[in-house]
């Protein structure tokens, strides 16, 4: 058994971080870090859990505990003023150590901490042991992208919708139930800190519009291209060797219900009739495959365990 720390694990992805890592076969969990929980005992988080998990410690403090692994789930500045322990593989799912120019990453973060090695496991897997976790929208606009990059012509539009779980566990006003429930609108339009991310990853930029929908859980990116290449096939022998990523049967749409709550990726692929654009939607959960299900094949890859371990990949059938 490896070890394993959690920093920030009373957010949104730490909990997620914090469930598949219990339920990971090689990681032990040694340390809590939570600033709002420190000195409570694991239950201060979720009745489920049971006193054999450590208590809550502060984030500095469970760092040192001297784990083989440590996962970032922390705000952007404490992320970029972490120091990560000599020989520790560190997964951080903020963003402040995803893009390569610090330029960018000062414009678009305010802070530039330097880049990290960028894993996204199916298409780019990190190298060493400081991984940069993809973003959310950027992991389902690359799966649905990246593959088809060298074929595309023109402009490319990436519609996305994700839910509200997406804004994290911070309390804002756009994010309470009366501005989200029986509302859907777009955000940061033009401004969003996914789109250089996605760049970084294509080598060009994309049309990207993110909307917030009035649910839970789950991420939706609708993408809209130009090729002569055959995009089925392209992706089908993408993912060919996938566990993780199913590229679905002709005719069938990706929907976030079937993802909801798991570490899978859905791909549909479309053709529009009337233009001939190529339409490529992909559907995953924020949470999972865009967030604390990534981190956890990250890390999978940096300590040489299989790919798949500790994720969750079956939904509920109702």
């Amino acid at each position: 058994m490896l070890s394993a720390v959690i920093l920030g694990s009373a957010g949104y992805t730490g909990q997620e971080t914090l469930d598949r890592v219990l339920a990971h076969p090689g990681l032990e969990l040694i340390a809590l870090g939570s600033e709002t929980l420190a000195g409570r005992p694991a239950r201060a988080l979720d009745p489920r859990l049971d006193g054999a998990l450590p208590m809550f410690t502060h984030n500095l403090d469970a760092a040192r505990a001297g784990a083989d692994v440590i996962f970032l789930c922390l705000g952007n500045t404490d992320a970029a003023a972490f120091e990560p322990p000599a020989g520790t593989v560190v997964v951080d799912l903020s963003g402040v150590h995803r893009l390569r120019d610090p330029e960018l990453a000062r414009r678009w973060y305010g802070l530039a901490p330097g880049a990290w090695s960028y894993g996204l496991p199916e298409l780019q897997p990190a190298e060493g042991p400081l991984i940069a976790n993809p973003g959310c929208y950027a992991t389902a606009a690359l799966l649905a992208l990246a593959p088809l990059a060298p074929y595309i012509e023109g402009e490319v539009i990436v519609d996305a919708k994700s839910g509200v779980s997406g804004a994290g566990k911070t309390l804002r006003e756009s994010s309470h139930a009366g501005a989200v429930l029986e509302n859907f609108s777009a955000y940061a339009i033009g401004a969003h800190r996914h789109a250089p991310e996605i760049e970084q990853a294509l080598g060009f930029g994309v049309c990207f519009v993110p909307h917030l929908l009035p649910v839970r859980r789950g991420l939706l990116a609708t993408c809209y291209l130009r090729t002569d290449a055959d995009a089925r096939a392209v992706l089908e022998a993408a993912y060919a060797g996938s566990e993780i990523v199913s590229v679905l049967p002709e005719g069938v749409e990706p929907e976030i219900g079937r993802l909801q709550g798991t570490d899978a990726a859905e791909i549909g692929v479309f053709l529009d009739r009337v233009t001939g654009m190529a339409i490529v939607i992909c559907a995953i959960d924020n949470l999972g495959k865009g967030a604390a299900g990534q981190a956890i094949q990250n890390a999978n890859h940096a300590l040489g365990f299989p790919g798949t371990a500790g994720l969750r990949l079956g939904s509920v059938r109702v």
